[in-house]
């Protein structure tokens, strides 16, 4: 965003063709929202299927689905793109450089829930935080969070399953990045940084003093956001949503309360086992989620499972090896995923 002026006032029509539009775009969204299910069960009876049988409930739940996801997805992205346009890695590290006490976990952690930064920042962000003068265990607080408590997760988990599960996942997500960041620093972790990310670090600080777009800039950020991060995720939206279809309709619901349900307590750490290698974003795990919500398995269970995925992925731990040792990965890892084991269980106690 360098070179707007930050006094630039845009022109009236220009602001005008934008709200416009948005106000348009938002009555065909709560419009088409509004008829999934009938659009669903239309084609299920196009199609010649009998409801209640496994393939068209299947088939119910994947057409019923597919543009709801999507729908979602575009919507937040949109309004979360508009909040980005107030935070630039630059101003994030200014916030945080030179920056020690403990109200400032909490503070990294909230940064990581708003930001729009993944696993693909991570080393730029990671080099950036330290050279700003941020503490180590600030800088890995901010890296749980940042994948970890998604804003696209946070309001497709309310959608689905309503406000009270989106806090808890909020809050226990925003709780164990504070705990886990806290906890590695008390490590004296810095040694096992590479060294060359050691030589570079000078602790310089960082200009806070951006310039700030106007609102039509701010749209236009926005609308490029959807078409870039929908453009990029629809595929695994459509394989998750495909899974939690295939489970909906054929895996019994007896089995699903067996293998994942409350008594089963060994369902959550074999759950967060199973979710660190795998490799998939939140809109692609929601729909496997809510349907194997739909069959019995345990709230907590899941959302465990969740959190795991999109915390602790494998691409982000191989980015993240060109800047830690492997002992630090693994030390990130062990705590990491121990915390939300322990969520996990807290969630299924609540929930």
């Amino acid at each position: 965003m360098s070179g707007i002026n930050a006094g630039a006032v845009p022109p009236a029509p220009i602001l005008a063709k934008w709200l416009i539009g948005i106000a348009i775009a938002a009555v065909v969204w709560v419009a088409v929202y509004s008829q999934l299910i009938p659009f669903a069960d239309t084609v299920v009876a196009a199609l010649g299927l009998e409801r209640g049988t496994r393939f068209a409930e299947a088939v119910h739940f994947f057409v019923y689905d597919t543009p709801k996801v999507l729908l979602l997805l575009a919507g937040i992205v949109f309004v979360m793109g508009i909040v980005h346009t107030f935070f630039t890695p630059e101003r994030t590290r200014a916030m945080l450089a030179g920056r020690a006490a403990s109200v400032n976990y909490l503070l990294a952690a909230l940064l990581g829930a708003v930001t729009p930064f993944c696993s693909c920042s991570a080393v730029p962000l990671f080099i950036g935080f330290l050279s700003a003068g941020v503490p180590l265990g600030i800088t890995l607080t901010f890296l749980i969070a940042a994948p970890m408590i998604d804003q696209i997760a946070v309001v497709m988990l309310a959608a689905m399953f309503g406000w009270k599960v989106a806090a808890l996942y909020f809050g226990f997500g925003i709780a164990l990045a504070v705990v886990a960041g806290m906890i590695l620093a008390r490590l004296n972790l810095e040694r096992y940084l590479e060294d060359w990310v050691v030589a570079i670090q000078s602790g310089g600080a960082v200009s806070a003093n951006m310039d700030r777009p106007t609102w039509p800039e701010r749209f236009a950020s926005a609308w490029s956001s959807v078409k870039e991060i929908v453009g990029r995720v629809w595929p695994y939206v459509m394989v998750g949503i495909a899974i939690g279809a295939g489970i909906h309709g054929y895996v019994p619901q007896e089995l699903m309360a067996t293998l994942m349900g409350k008594e089963a307590w060994w369902a959550v750490p074999a759950a967060v086992g199973l979710g660190v290698p795998m490799y998939t974003n939140t809109a692609g795990v929601i729909p496997i989620v809510e349907a194997l919500y739909g069959k019995g398995a345990a709230m907590g269970t899941l959302l465990a499972f969740m959190m795991s995925v999109v915390a602790l992925s494998l691409p982000e731990m191989i980015i993240l090896r060109k800047a830690l040792k492997l002992r630090l990965i693994a030390i990130y890892v062990a705590i990491v995923a121990s915390g939300i084991v322990i969520v996990g269980y807290l969630f299924n106690a609540i929930l």
